[in-house]
């Protein structure tokens, strides 16, 4: 990338070095796509030169809903050097909130992989990324001139999870996502010669914003089109993969691949870093057993105020373990609404922040408050400056007048001897109001009872915080974002709490 470029779409320097491969596209594991840079540049050219040709205009928006691939980066760069604003969409998504999303946003066009062209809505122009007539009939080849922005126009939509109601459309601009790609390049330095795997999602932050900050530093990406434990572990050694992207609990499934782990050599990886959600100790521990020439960090973003607002500590003070970084310089950080200035709800002001809710003033104006963004995270500070996730506000609940953060509590099973992941989450209660419920994946081999669960929080922790009810799973499962689908844990957790209730009555 160069200084000068104010286009998110040219988010990296194609004349660098044009013939180095930029991205390896794994959907055939057989046999993975190559391309280098220079033919990344002509076909985000190409798709550029194809939507102007098709009559869109200047703030038009584009859809994308596909698996990850090549192509899918074509088009998401491409849509933005036109001057288009692009929309990718989660392909876990249902038909009436995909048609949501496309009525909100107004999209004028969408690209799809075959999987997902029945889910739009059938009055949608759409382009097949698999039809011989689709895609590859679309692009123009030839030479381009990027649009460049004006101020800080917006650049792309990235419609939240939904987890509370419909998604919100998250505004963001060309300028935002640029400072925070240029304050990695500072902060990292030359990654030109790292090769990064990707297998988290590009309609969300974590994934977009790892391509497109492995482009700006002249990488290669290794791009899978969904996550898959085995085949994401089996990459590490094939590709010569040297950092790791990830939610955390992405690398929680791979520790639990055992077996197949001990037959692969990780010694290539010297960065793991993990960002989305929290990270809990023991998988800290576990990822770096796993991988032992490795840096492992946690890292923390939002949609809405930066994917990576925090970074290493100026003074070059080792992060703790558990934290998330120091702020970014230029990233302003507060902790309001708590006991004193150290702990709190985190506000942020940055030029990462978004623009607002597409359509949505009235809850633009819940959280953006004096220029500030309210995250809704707790968390807290220590005598360094370094900041801890704690948990979501919204996430804490109340069991007989105290405050559970389902964060703590699922820290305090994973140190369990036998115990690889836990997910707390509450149910309702006559008496208590509310009342923890743990589900918890062991490590394979292992069996464990409610029982010892139980004994080993009420020994280790409060008593009024400890799991009242605890269940067993091979895995967890995720939402579309590759972090715990909370929203269904809770859901099928109350019928087993109610059935236990009743037999102990």
């Amino acid at each position: 990338m160069t200084s000068l470029s104010k286009n998110l779409g040219c988010c990296f320097d194609p004349t660098r070095d044009p013939d180095k491969t930029a991205i390896i596209d794994v959907t055939d594991w057989d046999n993975p796509i190559e391309i280098s840079y220079a033919e990344l540049d002509v076909r985000c050219n190409a798709v550029a030169r194809g939507l102007l040709k098709r009559g869109l205009k200047r703030g038009d928006r584009v859809g994308i809903l596909s698996l990850n691939s090549i192509k899918n980066v074509t088009v998401y760069l491409g849509v933005m050097r036109a001057g288009l604003i692009v929309v990718p969409i989660s392909f876990k998504l249902n038909r009436e909130i995909v048609a949501h999303i496309v009525r909100d946003a107004d999209l004028k066009l969408a690209f799809c992989d075959k999987e997902r062209l029945d889910v739009c809505p059938p009055d949608l122009p759409t382009v097949s990324f698999d039809d011989p007539e689709g895609y590859d009939a679309f692009l123009d080849p030839g030479p381009f001139e990027p649009f460049i922005p004006s101020g800080r126009e917006i650049g792309m939509i990235l419609y939240t999870s939904g987890s509370t109601g419909m998604p919100k459309g998250v505004l963001l601009s060309h300028a935002s996502q640029l400072w925070s790609i240029e304050s990695g390049l500072e902060t990292f330095g030359d990654r030109s010669d790292q090769r990064f795997i990707v297998a988290a999602p590009l309609f969300h932050m974590n994934g977009a914003m790892s391509v497109k900050n492995a482009l700006a530093a002249n990488a290669s990406v290794v791009l899978f089109p969904s996550f898959n434990a085995s085949t994401y572990a089996r990459a590490i050694p094939r590709f010569g993969v040297t950092w790791l992207t990830s939610v955390p609990t992405m690398l929680a499934m791979v520790a639990r691949e055992k077996e197949l782990l001990e037959t692969l050599d990780f010694s290539s990886v010297t960065r793991a870093t993990m960002g989305s959600a929290p990270l809990t100790q023991a998988l800290f521990e576990k990822v770096q057993a796993i991988y032992p020439n490795a840096s492992v960090s946690n890292g923390y973003g939002t949609t809405e105020a930066g994917p990576a607002p925090f970074g290493p500590h100026p003074d070059g003070i080792p992060r703790p373990m558990a934290s998330v970084g120091y702020p970014l310089p230029g990233s302003e950080m507060e902790l309001r609404e708590g006991p004193g200035p150290d702990e709190g709800v985190l506000y942020m002001r940055n030029p990462m922040l978004m623009e607002g809710y597409n359509n949505l003033p009235a809850k633009t104006a819940e959280v953006m408050r004096d220029g500030w963004y309210r995250s809704g995270d707790i968390m807290r500070r220590d005598e360094n400056g370094f900041y801890y996730f704690v948990g979501r506000a919204d996430d804490m609940f109340v069991v007989g007048g105290e405050n559970v953060w389902p964060g703590e509590v699922e820290r305090l099973i994973e140190r369990m001897p036998g115990v690889h992941q836990a997910i707390v989450v509450p149910v309702s209660d006559a008496i208590k109001g509310t009342l923890p419920f743990a589900f918890v994946v062991p490590q394979k081999g292992v069996e464990l009872t409610e029982s010892e669960v139980k004994a080993f929080t009420l020994a280790n922790g409060p008593a009024f915080a400890h799991p009242r009810f605890v269940t067993f799973r091979e895995v967890i499962p995720l939402a579309a974002t590759n972090k715990p689908d909370r929203k269904l844990l809770m859901h099928e957790a109350e019928p087993i709490a109610q059935a236990s209730e009743r037999n102990r009555a």
